[in-house]
């Protein structure tokens, strides 16, 4: 996707959204600002990862 498209398509998204996920989301985004793009690399890695491996985790849990 373009960054039009991304920004096009996070307006949608946020236009249905209600007050409190508003505020969430500039929340997370103020935390993201500052940090590096390595950072935000290592970050998304490892949501990847906890995503594949959701329910291996989850049985480890238990």
């Amino acid at each position: 996707m373009s960054r039009e498209e991304v920004k096009t398509a996070i307006n949608q998204l946020l236009d249905n959204s209600s007050e409190q996920v508003l505020q969430e989301v500039f929340d997370y985004l103020k935390t993201i600002d500052s940090k590096s793009e390595h950072s935000v690399t290592l970050s998304q890695n490892l949501r990847t990862i906890l995503t594949e491996d959701k329910e291996l985790l989850e049985r480890l849990a238990q």
